[in-house]
């Protein structure tokens, strides 16, 4: 006997993606859109003069949305094609208007504008979201631009930074991505009303060989589905190339939501920062007291997965031979829905994360005082030259007095005690009085808070503004599993 846990579902729709995403790649979604566009199509021809009534018309559009999915499937058994199965369907649904559905197209009319539209709301839902995590970083960038941490090269302690101008670095990389996404969906056009290869020829049948009506055609199409344009040329298909650019623009968020929740998980495990942790959350089945960074590590799971799929756009749009091969289709349909649902799912679950980080500034100065005493090694010399001090044999004192402080470190696991031994030797007593503000972790972050400010004003504020409204309704981010 069978039940619903007997067959395969995927996690991106059972786990991860939000409910507005699942919905654009549906099959309601997709099939009362192929209605609709039937719909517009009929519309249009009926204003360039061909004869379809308002009432046949008016039948189509009273089932849009009423799509008998079983009958569907089951024509779709018997003719081996999806675009005529639901033509049919659609047609004993509206007997009057049977004879002008899909009059003149071809099965890329309905799926690749239908694409198009989902692709172009997908863009739209996403967009906001972006803008929703470099809002909710900005806030934690300012809060946090004065607060030293060590910085890291080659994942060793270097010159100090900021906790918030650290910050400033993944909100780059995420307006990196706002701006190539915004570029796709100002981009993006419409098929549009091509024919079977492109040439309109049906078309142009249609009304007698005036190609003036025919553009008028594609056009008013075009714009009923509300876009601005229409590819000037196209074979069968729209060029893939589309695909292309827009999964590129989609695996580069991928990156960037893997470096900042690599990051994350860094700094989680030297305690200096973490994401949220709900009270009953459960760390580990064997270790009570773990606060494993799921949701940073969910994020990295699913921005490798959302990596890989560019391969895929890259190599159906390089194998689309002539003017199409079907080889692109199962390909697709994998690909496209993939690559908005895994990015939906990471950019909520960072959104999650964004709105809840919790800093731990004794613990970064405490990982601060083990390093700082050897970066302030060239400020003590300085201080002793002004002193009056000779700089070769300062240059010695603090370098012997340095090693047998990293051999503390180092051999015997004590803490960098180089500022006690500073303070004990005789040669040093000129600046005893300055030792205090020489090691002020705060000297040591050079520019970073005011870069802070002026990333934000030059370069956060403005994209931000364009997503004001959005913005007034985001609420805080619940992840259901």
């Amino acid at each position: 006997m069978g039940s619903q846990y007997e067959g395969y579902k995927s996690p991106l729709s059972t786990r991860y993606a939000s409910r507005e995403m699942q919905f654009l790649f549906s099959d309601q979604y997709k099939f009362s859109t192929w209605r609709k566009l039937w719909v517009w199509l009929a519309k249009a021809e009926s204003s360039l003069g061909l004869e379809i009534s308002e009432a046949q018309i008016s039948e189509m559009e009273k089932e849009i949305h009423n799509i008998d999915f079983d009958a569907v499937a089951e024509e779709e058994r018997l003719t081996r094609h999806d675009v005529m199965a639901h033509v049919h369907i659609f047609a004993k649904q509206c007997p009057t208007a049977a004879p002008v559905i899909h009059l003149g197209a071809t099965s890329c009319f309905v799926g690749d504008n239908t694409d198009l539209i989902v692709l172009r709301d997908a863009l739209q839902l996403l967009l906001p979201r972006i803008a929703s995590v470099v809002s909710r970083l900005k806030q934690f960038a300012e809060t946090y631009k004065d607060q030293p941490t060590l910085g890291f090269t080659h994942l060793q302690p270097a010159q100090l930074t900021t906790v918030g101008k650290r910050a400033c670095l993944w909100i780059q990389d995420l307006l990196m991505d706002e701006r190539a996404l915004s570029r796709c969906e100002q981009d993006l056009r419409f098929r549009g009303v091509k024919g079977t290869t492109g040439t309109q020829a049906s078309f142009l049948q249609l009304f007698n060989g005036d190609g003036k009506k025919v553009k008028q055609l594609d056009q008013l199409v075009t714009e009923l589905a509300g876009f601005q344009k229409a590819y000037a040329v196209t074979g069968q298909t729209y060029t893939r190339k589309v695909d292309v650019e827009i999964v590129a623009a989609l695996s580069s968020l991928g990156t960037s939501i893997h470096k900042m929740c690599s990051d994350l998980r860094i700094l989680a495990s030297r305690k200096e920062l973490e994401e949220p942790f709900e009270s009953t959350q459960i760390g580990s089945s064997a270790m009570p007291y773990k606060r494993n960074p799921m949701r940073s590590e969910r994020c990295c799971a699913l921005a490798r997965h959302l990596i890989t799929l560019f391969s895929n756009a890259a190599n159906t749009h390089a194998t689309q031979w002539l003017e199409r091969t079907l080889d692109d289709s199962a390909n697709r349909r994998i690909t496209l829905s993939e690559s908005f649902l895994s990015a939906d799912a990471a950019l909520l679950t960072l959104l999650n994360i964004s709105q809840g980080l919790v800093v731990y500034p004794k613990v970064i100065e405490r990982h601060i005082s083990q390093e700082l005493p050897f970066m302030s090694a060239e400020n003590i010399i300085m201080a002793m030259v002004k002193a009056g001090g000779d700089r070769q044999i300062c240059h010695e004192k603090i370098r012997v007095l340095s090693q047998e402080a990293g051999a503390q470190v180092k051999q015997h696991g004590k803490d960098n005690d180089l500022v006690d031994r500073v303070r004990k030797d005789p040669y040093f007593a000129p600046i005893l009085n300055q030792l205090d503000n020489i090691l002020d972790a705060r000297t040591f972050t050079g520019r970073a808070s005011d870069q802070v400010d002026e990333f934000i004003a030059d370069e956060v504020e403005p994209v931000l503004a364009r997503y004001a409204n959005a913005l007034k309704v985001v609420q805080d981010v619940k992840l259901n599993i």
